[in-house]
């Protein structure tokens, strides 16, 4: 009986020493699984977004939305119920504070010229420093995507995604044409 008794105590502190040194997870570990898609240096796709230098509001926002449903998405949902609101902030914190990157697209030059005198009239004082920057849960667009934006603003045009109210004030004045032209000057930002 003795010998059981060693062996189980011993089990035990060998058992609690592993779980008493494990270190929790750091946000760069957590963000491993973002990189396959969003990418380290930018998006792997151009329905994808970039993550670098999202504010961390942003990410945090999305990825709270995406687990409760509220958000529309195909692998996001899934990814999202993984993580808690703890993980979520670390993520976000560490994507905020990487390099901005800029995308390389082929873009209607027109468009970017009035994409530009509408964005400054309708979206600055959300989308800073020409899309550099977002206020509050406003995301990063400058240098994204166009396909990833356009794909957004038409989950917004059709009431799958729910906008902003501040946002909703100002979209439903523009035409589709300047919605496009706001989007491509968007991407074109470097």
């Amino acid at each position: 009986m003795m010998k059981w008794s060693k062996r189980i105590l011993v089990s035990g502190v060998l058992a609690f020493s592993a779980n008493a040194y494990a270190m929790p997870p750091t946000p760069e570990m957590l963000t491993f699984g973002c990189l396959g898609c969003h990418g380290g240096a930018g998006s792997a796709g151009p329905s994808m977004p970039t993550l670098a230098n999202q504010s961390k509001e942003a990410i945090v926002d999305a990825m709270k939305k995406f687990k409760s449903g509220e958000r529309p998405a195909t692998v996001m949902g899934r990814v999202a119920k993984a993580y808690t609101d703890e993980e979520f902030a670390l993520m976000g914190d560490f994507f905020s504070k990487q390099k901005f990157h800029v995308t390389s697209q082929t873009l209607k030059k027109a468009d970017i010229k009035k994409g530009a005198e509408l964005a400054k009239k309708n979206c600055s004082r959300c989308h800073m420093e020409n899309g550099k920057e977002g206020k509050d849960e406003a995301p990063v667009m400058a240098s994204q995507w166009l396909p990833y934006l356009q794909i957004q603003m038409e989950l917004y045009s059709t009431e799958k995604r729910k906008m902003p109210e501040k946002m909703a004030d100002k979209v439903k004045k523009l035409s589709k044409e300047e919605l496009d032209a706001i989007l491509t000057f968007y991407a074109n930002v470097k």
